[in-house]
């Protein structure tokens, strides 16, 4: 396991959960991931990404939601879960991510190469 792969379960675990409303998609944009979090996700065709880009979603939203749910990137864990990525419909876990790691987070995204899905 790669170093960043490391830190990367690290922060998953430290990211806060809570129940979307059901059929809910507002955050599911176009958003980057790391080369380690992308690895883990099926591959999608040029084509399937240009319609998603297009129509401002990510690749991997189909029909009944995300597709990679228990793989989503950690800038998708993170909606909801802090005031800087509110959840559009005010859902929230009960306690909010730690500002420390919040900032760790963002720090690690801008520090590794990022990919738009």
């Amino acid at each position: 396991m790669t170093k960043n792969s490391q830190i990367i379960r690290f922060f998953r675990n430290r990211i806060p959960t809570f129940k979307c409303v059901p059929g809910c998609h507002d955050c599911c944009g176009p958003v980057t991931a790391s080369s380690e979090e992308v690895a883990r996700l099926p591959i999608k065709t040029e084509s399937e990404h240009a319609t998603a880009l297009a129509e401002y979603n990510c690749p991997y939203l189909g029909k009944a939601g995300c597709q990679v749910y228990e793989e989503r990137p950690l800038i998708c864990r993170l909606f909801g879960t802090t005031p800087r990525l509110p959840c559009p419909n005010g859902k929230r876990p009960n306690v909010m991510i730690a500002i420390e790691t919040e900032r760790e987070i963002h720090r690690f995204l801008t520090e590794t190469r990022q990919i738009l899905l």
